[in-house]
């Protein structure tokens, strides 16, 4: 390989530091301001899930923001830059995840009066359903985390010159700090000003980049001439790694187990005042959603325009990939100090979200689930501090694993593997309890066993044995006009790297495409639960609480409503009096009694107005009660 004199690219100067400096004092200001302004109300209630009175649009705006890391900032545009605009298609996917979250997850969710989606589980099946998913939550979140701060970090460290380790510590102690102060209603309103920040990096990329590059027509000729505007596949082939179907069906499935049924999610959106409020900011949050993946598409194609006749990573100019936008934004932005830093601001404002938001879902499932169980009389002031202590150790849990990252291989596919092998598994878990009243928790345990170990096969193996180049396709870059170190010095021969023996499950079940991980832990978890569930006797649907199933039969059969009652399984959703006690699984009705959560869950249908349900609004509203299994 011939070896290329890089650019001189110019790093960091006084005034993007000014810059970059100026968000994370914003993001410590929105802490402290909540921390004084909610100082008097002290419940833990009020921490974790902002005393469920938010509106919807910071909620929206939030939702976004944090399902928009850094993976996004920097992953996509050289997703693009190297395989093309297919990855627009992941409009499609992003639609369907929002209507099922809304329409089928939420409503089950909000109406149970949950504050940890797990408590779901034990209402549903039994404790040790919970504690499971609880654990594989904790341990997936952690990880991911830790991933999320170290990726963003290492690319700009190597192309900035920012400091590597500083960035990590800051990024955890930032979120650390207004997370603790200000729990849920710090990170929301932060994660608004952080998409702002976002935005406004992405779209001073676009129009600096698309004026270097001759116009928006000019860019688009050059990226229809270098094939990155074959957008629409139509290979059903599940090897390959980004089809039509890949992305649409696959992408559904990955991106509604951390989505749908993720803690980090359904926290957000149980913390609006109605369920109104909170299906509206989940349809915003798509719209948002949509306008990031535009602009992130663009900015790949726009960066190869840039550099179509020179690429940096082919050139050796970077080493990975991942460094081509904060590469792209140094190059264009040399002669203007400021904006770079408002780039690595926007790229910082996914991480910091994220971040956030992971300790604070990590700090409520933990104290929801594991110490109110130790701890049951623990008094509310007790509570509160727990609950922030927990949010300290996690943010330093999180920062920790930052470093163990670094040991890691591609850290970006990696972060979507596991979401894809422990999020799959846990969106069939939560699927069998919501859909299928037959399902028993024997059914649950060890769907969900099975889902994992799918996952799990998959996964694992397809980071020992990597799918053949065929199935990938990398587009081609040139170096026609980068300029050679020594113009009369040859080509060298790269000599093939030895490959271990791969086996007969190699070139098949390894070479999944990895957007599938999810739905194979999701189908499998659901196949074996049913099973399971028949083999050992399956729930009758009266002893299920109505408010614990979602009736989907009635969509589908619409036109006949005996037809609909028939396929309910004797779940009660018509009933004009539920006698909840009798209806509760037997060891929480046990602890609960005639628990108000569920009377305010009753179908809409109802002629009475239990406390919870708003004939005005006609919505659920959220009451200052608590939720008592």
């Amino acid at each position: 390989m011939s070896n290329f004199v890089a650019p001189e690219v110019k790093k960091f100067v006084a005034w993007d530091y000014v810059v970059f400096a100026a968000l994370f004092l914003v993001c410590a200001s929105i802490g402290v301001f909540f921390a004084v302004k909610e100082r008097k109300k002290k419940t833990s209630k009020e921490f974790l899930v902002g005393g469920k009175q938010m509106t919807c649009g910071p909620i929206a705006f939030s939702l976004t923001t944090s399902f928009m890391s850094a993976v996004t900032v920097l992953g996509t545009p050289s997703e693009v830059y190297r395989y093309g605009a297919s990855f627009v298609l992941f409009f499609l996917s992003y639609a369907l995840v929002i209507i099922f979250t809304a329409e089928l997850f939420l409503p089950v969710f909000y109406r149970s009066g949950i504050t940890s989606t797990y408590e779901y589980l034990e209402l549903r099946f039994n404790k040790v359903v919970r504690l499971a998913a609880t654990l594989i939550y904790i341990l997936q979140t952690i990880l991911y985390t830790g991933i999320v701060v170290y990726a963003p970090s290492l690319a700009l460290n190597q192309v900035t010159g920012f400091d590597l380790w500083g960035s990590v510590v800051a990024t955890g102690m930032v979120c650390t700090f207004y997370c603790t102060l200000g729990g849920l209603k710090a990170v929301v309103w932060t994660d608004a000003f952080q998409m702002i920040v976002m935005v406004a990096g992405f779209v001073t990329v676009l129009i600096r980049g698309t004026t270097l590059n001759g116009g928006t027509t000019k860019v688009w000729e050059n990226a229809y001439e270098g094939s990155r505007l074959n957008i629409f596949d139509f290979d059903v082939d599940p090897l390959r790694r980004h089809t039509f179907w890949t992305i649409v069906i696959g992408g559904t499935f990955t991106w509604l187990g951390i989505y749908g049924v993720n803690q980090s999610t359904i926290q957000r959106c149980i913390s609006c005042k109605s369920e109104k409020h909170a299906k509206l900011a989940l349809y915003l949050n798509l719209l948002g959603l949509w306008i990031v993946l535009v602009c992130a598409v663009f900015c790949g194609l726009v960066m190869y325009s840039h550099y179509k006749s020179c690429d940096p990573w082919t050139a050796s100019f970077i080493s990975a990939p991942d460094q081509l936008m904060p590469y792209f934004v140094m190059d264009i932005f040399s002669s203007m100090p400021g904006v770079p830093g408002l780039f690595v601001a926007c790229a910082f404002s996914g991480t910091l979200s994220t971040v956030a938001a992971s300790i604070n879902a990590l700090a409520t499932v933990t104290f929801e689930d594991l110490v109110k169980k130790g701890f049951p009389n623990l008094s509310e002031k007790m509570s509160t501090w727990t609950s922030k202590g927990l949010c300290i150790l996690y943010g330093i849990l999180c920062t920790s694993m930052a470093a163990a990252a670094s040991l890691l291989g591609g850290v970006v596919q990696a972060s979507l593997s596991i979401h894809g092998m422990c999020g799959g598994p846990m969106l069939g878990l939560f699927t069998l309890g919501i859909v299928f009243p037959c399902a028993n928790w024997k059914g649950a345990t060890g769907g969900l066993l099975a889902g994992i170990t799918l996952a799990f096969w998959s996964g694992t193996g397809s980071f020992i044995y990597p799918a053949p180049p065929t199935k990938s396709i990398p587009l081609q870059l040139s170096t026609l006009n980068c300029t050679l170190a020594n113009s009369t010095e040859a080509l060298a021969t790269v000599a093939p790297t030895a490959t271990p023996d791969r086996p007969l499950l190699a070139d098949t079940w390894y070479s999944l495409s990895y957007l599938y991980f999810s739905a194979i832990g999701c189908l499998g978890c659901v196949i074996t639960g049913l099973l399971i569930s028949f083999v050992t006797g399956p729930t009758k649907g009266e002893d299920v609480p109505p408010v614990l199933i979602k009736p989907v039969c009635n969509l589908f059969c619409f036109w006949s409503e005996r037809l609909q009652t028939s396929l309910w399984c004797g779940v009660r959703h018509n009933s004009q009096e539920v006698d909840f006690e009798k209806n509760l699984p037997k060891v929480i009705a046990n602890k609960a009694g005639t628990d108000d959560t569920f009377k305010n869950s009753i179908n809409k249908e109802n002629k009475r107005p239990f406390p919870g349900y708003n004939p005005e609004e006609k919505s659920y509203t959220n009451t200052s009660r608590e939720s008592r299994l």
